[in-house]
């Protein structure tokens, strides 16, 4: 990887985590004035200035540089927060998320204009400093010269890019005033050709004081900032501290006791400085967990080897290598575990945006967002949710005098909930809005032909509900901005289901509805029953299985075109699954499932157990089959096809 690609790299990854500071910021901005997130609200402003700037992202910077004008304005209390205002900062901020799309793709952002935004900003700064121009001149007289600062700027000894560090501290400092001098200088920096300690001398002339000055300066792996005068933080011991140590007894006078001080306090000091996190390209995560997967696979080979020609040395090393890969399995499972949070910070800006459009006042919360799920899960669940949390606005939520109508309060509610249930990851999302309209949804499944009308009656609540998972179902009276293009819930259900989850609604006409999802946490490496049906072997998620029965046939009845049995006093519904599997005599050994929140059988002919697998995608190979959720490659060697519950049934 070239100097560039780490340095792009670098700035995608930090100018995100600003980006989203500021989105989130400006969302608590648009409540009422908090002093805090003006400040944060800056900083990260500045930052993203600056480092565009630094990495020749002209078109960037100019945006940046603009709002970063309103934003002074905004800190200094010379303009008010206006909705109208609000609006095109947060217009913004999708314009700088397109262009860091662009540059994470090997772009400049240059294909991207915001000279539209850029006059917005440019004339809402214009006009208010034209409104307090009068002001200004009567208190320039009293102002004082600007400041002359001197600087230590000492940069991380784990910065794996000192030089390109120095230079986002320069660029920052260069917005606050002019720089008189720097050791080294910006052009050393930039050409490589002076090597490069780690700290860097600045002269520094400003009028915006110190802290403003301190704040520009400080950053990411940039140990401290110290200003002349101020008292230099302790430096690293050399390679032999015994000698030093020895040194500075004798050149200061210090006790030996002093000295054992100075050394404990270098040691903490130590401690503090070391490296908590690294960043790790996705791709080599991947490639471990490859590597993890066929351990897995070999290692269930060998134990098989070894059973048959039962060599006791043989059994007590693969006793041990069985632990060592089963520890490092959960250490990589844990290693690929993200937390929630990662996808739900984007939500309060999507719900702020539905609510503004539609004319509703919404209080959103969201708990649980350091529920973590592994990264394979995580990638397919974004677009779900924001389907549910948009339709949940336009849909589920009335406006403010319609509540007041119906004796609600004027501001809706709207939960996003996530916790860990019995090896699952539950996601919830309710609201206390109308309620879902059986009359409506039925009127609309009639007039598509998915029911008749006389038969309509008998259906049951959920069985009326399902109708709008049904493909292109849509109870929308129109097609807006929001929704209502015929995207709808059954793009959510398949997308979950793909994720060997299940998603299942509750709703209660005038009092709002839920929307539950049930997610494994991992699909790489999941516990599978064993079975053999019709002399095929298969695997089923044991997530998915309630327990294994014997069956007595005579206990077996039609209903209608579908089997059902009664076991333990209650009626199952029976799936022979002979379109996988060929039809055969129905078996005595039941697989109780869960599915849709409801029992069903599966007839097998052997259970040979539980096990641990690595399940494997097939849809690069084959194409997406219903009701095989991947396949499996058990100790022997066979390609065995993993069940789906959700659309195996």
């Amino acid at each position: 990887m070239s100097d560039d690609d780490g340095y792009r790299k670098l700035f995608v990854a930090e100018s995100r985590e600003n980006h989203e500071n500021v989105v989130r910021n400006l969302l608590v901005l648009e409540e009422g004035s908090d002093d805090e997130a003006i400040a944060e609200i800056f900083r990260s402003a500045h930052t993203l200035k600056g480092m565009s700037a630094s990495m020749g992202f002209h078109e960037m910077e100019h945006l940046c540089h603009s709002m970063e004008d309103v934003f002074d304005l905004i800190r200094n209390g010379h303009t008010a927060v206006e909705q109208d205002l609000i609006d095109v900062l947060l217009a913004g901020t999708d314009v700088i998320e397109e262009m860091l799309d662009d540059i994470e793709g090997g772009g400049d952002c240059s294909s991207i204009s915001s000279s539209h935004l850029v006059a917005d900003l440019e004339k809402y700064a214009s006009e208010t400093t034209e409104e307090s121009a009068e002001v200004s001149d009567a208190s320039e007289s009293c102002e004082s010269a600007p400041d002359s600062f001197k600087l230590t700027i000492t940069v991380d000894k784990t910065c794996a890019m000192k030089d390109i560090r120095a230079l986002l501290v320069l660029q920052n400092l260069e917005s606050l005033g002019t720089i008189v001098s720097s050791t080294p200088t910006k052009e050393d920096l930039e050409d490589g050709t002076v090597p490069f300690s780690g700290e860097m001398e600045v002269e520094f002339v400003s009028d915006a004081g110190m802290d403003a000055v301190r704040s520009a300066a400080l950053g990411t792996e940039i140990a401290s900032v110290c200003f002349a005068g101020e008292v230099q933080p302790e430096p690293d011991e050399p390679d032999t501290p015994a000698e030093s140590d020895t040194v500075s007894v004798k050149s200061s006078g210090l006790s030996p006791a002093a000295t054992v001080t100075k050394v404990e306090r270098t040691e903490k000091s130590e401690k503090v400085r070391e490296v908590k996190n690294l960043r790790v390209d996705i791709t080599r995560l991947d490639q471990m967990m490859n590597l993890v997967e066929d351990l897995v696979i070999n290692g269930g080979r060998l134990k098989q080897i070894a059973g048959m020609y039962k060599i006791k040395e043989m059994d007590e090393s693969l006793s041990m290598v069985s632990r060592s890969v089963s520890d490092l399995q959960n250490l990589m499972m844990n290693i690929r575990m993200i937390p929630l949070n990662q996808i739900f910070n984007r939500f309060p800006r999507v719900v702020r945006d539905v609510a503004h459009h539609d004319g509703k006042e919404v209080e959103f919360t969201m708990l649980g967002g350091d529920t973590e799920l592994d990264r394979s899960v995580m990638d397919g669940l974004s677009d779900p949710l924001l389907h549910l949390i948009r339709n949940g606005v336009n849909h589920g939520l009335e406006t403010p005098d319609e509540r007041e109508a119906s004796g609600k309060p004027r501001k809706g509610t709207l939960t996003l909930s996530a916790w860990r249930e019995q090896g699952n990851v539950i996601i919830e999302l309710s609201e206390d809005g109308k309620g879902i309209n059986r009359n409506q949804i039925l009127k609309k499944a009639i007039e598509r032909g998915l029911v008749q009308e006389e038969g309509a009656a008998t259906l049951t609540d959920q069985e009326v509900i399902d109708f709008l998972f049904q493909p292109g179902f849509s109870t929308a009276e129109e097609i807006t901005d929001i929704s209502g293009r015929g995207v709808g819930l059954d793009v959510v259900k398949s997308t979950i289901e793909s994720l060997n989850g299940s998603i299942k609604v509750q709703t209660e006409l005038g009092k709002g509805s839920r929307f539950t999802l049930t997610l494994p946490p991992t699909m790489a490496i999941v516990d599978v029953m064993m079975v053999r049906i019709n002399d095929r072997r298969c695997a089923i998620p044991i997530n998915g299985v309630v327990e294994v029965a014997k069956a007595n046939l005579d206990n077996i009845h039609k209903v209608g075109t579908s089997e059902v049995i009664m076991l333990r006093d209650e009626v199952l519904q029976i799936f022979r699954l002979n379109e996988m599997f060929g039809e055969r005599p129905v078996s005595e050994i039941m697989v109780v499932v869960l599915y849709k929140g409801n029992k069903c059988c599966i007839p097998v002919d052997v259970v040979e157990g539980q096990q641990e697998v690595v399940v494997k995608p097939v849809s690069s190979v084959i194409g997406n089959c219903r009701g095989v959720g991947g396949i499996t490659i058990p100790g022997d060697g066979a390609v065995v096809p993993v069940l789906d519950v959700n659309t195996m049934v």
